[in-house]
């Protein structure tokens, strides 16, 4: 039987994506975090448009920025995805990195406070550094938490990167009904959970994000509120050699107005987003727009 077209453009993309991960595992892991972030930036962000798209969203909210400042973002965004894509496939090797990462920040006591209390805990992060070494980080530290992610449209690729991701703790859970009805279960019974907050939502809160709208869920809101949890807005930053990181934890978010706390959250993101541009995957279709 022939295969739809569209079935044999994802099974070729995840054979290339397969062999290639497969071929650059074999190297030895400080050579190959930079050497993955080297072909995403040199190889692939040409090919797939990830650098006319960062060019296209640096336009958009920093439309003053300098030509050699977006030219340098337009290789550094991509080589940062490319260092997070291997990281994660890195398995052991990736958690043993991060395992002593220190954890920093004015929300580390609240945080600190919450588990001793068995009070509920979520995690808001983003796609900025690494998302999954904060994850990784807290699980080595005896903070285990549950995670959602956002399922991808390659099957057969979303399959190996559930596997890849779960390596690094579980549960993790899909975003669909099911998968967020688990997740709010852990979290209802005093149990840490870590979320994204920078996704375009087209039935998220008309917030805003570096000055442009930029629909957010409010899902850590609305479950804080319900449970009496803690929401404390985490980062897995990139050091300057490329290979380990600092795990901040900024100041917890004030329960109140869910839509007040939901651009809380992305004024925390943003902030750390000014200082350190090249970590922040600008290559995201963030602020839903046509250019």
């Amino acid at each position: 039987m022939t295969r739809p077209d569209g079935d044999w453009r994802a099974f070729s993309q995840n054979l290339v994506l397969r062999a290639l991960l497969g071929f650059v595992r074999r190297l030895p892991y400080h050579w190959r975090v930079p050497f993955m972030g080297w072909i995403a930036s040199r190889v692939v962000a040409p090919l797939a448009g990830w650098d006319k798209r960062v060019e296209e969203n640096l336009a958009h909210v920093r439309p003053g920025m300098p030509k050699d400042e977006v030219r340098r973002l337009m290789r550094a965004v991509p080589e940062n995805a490319g260092r997070t894509l291997i990281e994660i496939y890195s398995g052991a090797d990736f958690k043993d990195r991060v395992a002593r990462a220190p954890l920093t920040g004015p929300g580390v006591a609240a945080f600190e406070e919450a588990r001793a209390a068995g009070r509920p805990v979520i995690l808001v992060t983003a796609h900025f550094g690494n998302y999954d070494a904060p994850r990784a980080a807290l699980f080595a530290q005896g903070h285990p938490l549950a995670a959602l992610y956002r399922p991808m449209r390659n099957t057969r690729f979303n399959a190996h990167y559930v596997e890849a991701i779960s390596e690094i703790g579980q549960p993790v859970f899909a975003a669909d009904r099911r998968g967020i009805l688990g997740l709010v279960k852990h979290l209802a019974k005093g149990g840490i959970i870590g979320i994204l907050v920078d996704v375009y939502a087209n039935e998220g809160s008309d917030v805003t994000f570096f000055g442009k709208p930029a629909k957010t869920a409010r899902s850590a809101a609305d479950w804080a509120l319900k449970y009496d949890a803690l929401v404390v807005p985490i980062y897995g930053m990139r050091a300057e050699d490329g290979l380990n990181f600092r795990i901040v934890l900024d100041a917890p978010i004030a329960h109140g107005d869910p839509v007040e706390m939901t651009q809380a959250l992305n004024d925390s993101l943003e902030a750390h987003v000014t200082e350190h541009m090249d970590q922040w995957f600008w290559i995201h279709r963030r602020w839903n727009v046509k250019y």
